[in-house]
């Protein structure tokens, strides 16, 4: 869901039948993990995907599996399946080092 836009917690919990507490401790171990964070604003609370984290856990995720090489540049080359008859071909992706 914030991957598509920042919500406030009140709009998060209208998604899932679960205690106002319950959705808290996630919302807790979510900001714990830095994987989102908050912006109150007197009793409002809007949650933001921190993606650059995510990204990171990606890179690192492809870089255990061997599917992404770098450069000295900092270019990334990841390998795809896509438009190869099944064999795996690097393709050259733009990604901050």
């Amino acid at each position: 869901m914030l991957r598509e836009r920042d919500m406030t917690a009140g709009e998060i919990a209208e998604h899932f039948d679960i205690t106002k507490p319950t959705l808290s401790r996630h919302f807790a171990i979510l900001k714990e993990a830095d994987l989102i964070y908050g912006d109150k604003v007197r009793t409002t609370i809007t949650y933001h995907l921190n993606v650059s984290v995510l990204e990171d856990a990606l890179v690192t995720l492809l870089d255990t599996f061997d599917l992404l090489k770098r450069d000295s540049k900092g270019k990334i080359e990841v390998k795809s399946d896509a438009n190869s008859g099944g064999a795996r071909q690097w393709k050259t992706k733009q990604h901050p080092a």
